[in-house]
């Protein structure tokens, strides 16, 4: 009965994912503007709240710095932008911490390969407590694992909830206002970088590579620690 509930969960994840993307697909080909670039910017200031709400629950930093950028040009007020896409990330953290409060056969099921980060994440629970879950949005690698995590846990669920509203507000006013104040100075890198692309790629993808290097290099050092413990 219980696997049966978890597939059905899943069923219905599935189809509300398939729904939006299929919303914002047929509002992109029939945007009144010609072009791709124009049609995805029509699409933004149209449904701009929307889409950095659905954008902040996969917790993606380039959806607030959209959202600074847009809040830069008057498309979108900026504290609304921080509230919309913090309310985004704090539901991405705790439909994580119900999978694991709830669906822990499917958690031990689908994340074998992670065994040893589900490790690392109870051992950092346990050695630093609830800030854990404050800074748990800025560890790569470990974003989706330690409310998975925690929600295998007896963590308390109201707890948890109130830390994850108040980082996820943190976390989006740390991307977007700093987008927002210095807008022109990146649109203007922006605009360079599309007229002189043969330099920006090759330095985006040396600073881009160096940086999940780093991450991934400072995971295994966790990891290794972790099994040191």
């Amino acid at each position: 009965m219980r696997k049966k509930l978890e597939d059905h969960n899943g069923k219905i994840l599935f189809v509300i994912v398939a729904t939006f993307l299929g919303f914002l697909a047929y509002n992109l080909y029939y945007a009144p503007v010609e072009g791709l670039e124009n049609k995805f910017i029509y699409l933004l200031r149209t449904y701009g709240y929307i889409i950095l709400f659905a954008w902040s629950i996969l917790e993606g930093e380039l959806g607030l710095i959209m959202a600074g950028l847009m809040s830069h040009e008057g498309s979108m007020n900026l504290y609304m932008a921080i509230f919309i896409a913090g309310l985004g990330g704090f539901a991405g953290d705790q439909i994580y911490f119900y999978i694991g409060r709830f669906n822990k056969s499917y958690v031990h099921r689908n994340f074998k390969g992670q065994r040893r980060k589900f490790a690392l994440a109870h051992l950092l629970l346990i050695k630093y407590g609830w800030p854990i879950i404050f800074v748990q949005r800025y560890m790569y690698g470990m974003r989706t694992i330690i409310p998975i995590s925690i929600g295998l846990t007896r963590y308390n669920a109201k707890t948890f909830a109130f830390i994850n509203l108040i980082s996820a507000w943190c976390w989006a006013a740390i991307t977007i206002v700093p987008t927002w104040y210095f807008g022109e100075q990146i649109l203007d890198l922006l605009k360079w970088a599309k007229a002189h692309w043969y330099f920006a790629a090759p330095f985006a993808l040396i600073i881009g590579g160096s940086i999940i290097y780093y991450f991934n290099k400072m995971s295994k050092k966790q990891e290794k620690q972790s099994d040191e413990d």
